[in-house]
């Protein structure tokens, strides 16, 4: 997965908010505002005390005062595909700008950018406030992409994912696949569910098949780096982290989707290259 060197990054479309940022009220979030809740992940919040051993993303609580991290300017330090191949913060600019301009591509006129917003341990959005126990996250009042960077070692430590720079790709292209749900009113009143979700997935898999013609990468992707989507797409399944965290699995409580549902998803994205192959009656 590697960028071209000269290709020019917009930095613009991610914030590095440091700790705590964000310019929303707080307050919690109120029920099914938050698409996704981590996206791939959002029934984190369903294994808050079993998984993380946190119990506060979406449930309102203040988080612990910690020593901060200040806000940084991405414009000084993510300037080229060379800088997202060097810098793990610019890696997510390069993903961005690549996601996004395939969709705008795709989708003309219809699509908005959507802003990443990157976190440290909390954040206020325009959902309400949020702490990185509950993922990455796309809130559809305000239109952004929320992601802490420590949330891909947990993808890793705590759900087995092998990782990589890829499994990080697939994260936040699920999550810009809810921005595209959101824009073309395939969200239910903001409530997430397993076809919403396996859609997202559908979606991933579609930027990736497409993300070379963005012009941001070098070459295709290879089977290594759809490895390890695929890889995190089934870490995260529901069986996968209920067997982990409750030591049983129950299809009725699924939010998501099974590790083979979610793989099967991010698959048909990919193979067939084309968001009409991602209708929401085409998955499950």
């Amino acid at each position: 997965m590697d960028f071209k060197d000269q290709v020019d990054l917009d930095a613009s479309q991610v914030e590095d908010a440091g700790r705590g940022g964000g310019g929303f009220s707080a307050g919690g979030f109120p029920g099914g505002m938050v698409i996704g809740g981590g996206g791939i992940v959002s029934l984190i919040v369903l294994v808050l005390v079993f998984v993380l051993n946190n119990v506060g993303g979406g449930g309102g609580g203040e988080s612990q005062p910690s020593q901060g991290r200040p806000a940084a300017d991405l414009s000084e330090q993510c300037k080229t595909g060379k800088d997202a191949d060097q810098n793990e913060r610019c890696r997510v600019v390069g993903v961005v700008n690549s996601i996004q301009s395939y969709w705008k591509g795709e989708l003309g006129g219809d699509y908005s950018q959507a802003r990443t917003v990157l976190f440290t341990q909390s954040v206020n959005t325009g959902c309400g406030a949020a702490d990185s126990a509950v993922g990455p996250f796309y809130c559809p009042n305000d239109r952004r992409v929320y992601l802490d960077l420590s949330f891909f070692d947990q993808l890793h430590s705590q759900f087995g994912a092998k990782g990589g720079p890829f499994a990080q790709a697939y994260v936040i292209a699920h999550e810009y696949g809810h921005h595209v749900q959101n824009l073309s009113g395939q969200l239910s009143n903001g409530n997430s569910s397993v076809p919403v979700e396996l859609q997202a997935d559908c979606y991933a898999g579609v930027w990736a098949r497409n993300a070379v013609e963005t012009g941001f990468y070098e070459k295709p992707f290879t089977d290594a780096d759809i490895a390890e989507a695929i890889d995190a797409a089934a870490a995260v399944g529901d069986d996968r982290i209920q067997q982990r965290s409750q030591g049983r699995v129950d299809p009725e409580s699924f939010t998501h989707g099974s590790s083979q549902q979610r793989v099967a998803a991010f698959q048909r994205g990919y193979q067939n290259g084309g968001p009409a192959d991602c209708a929401q009656s085409k998955l499950g």
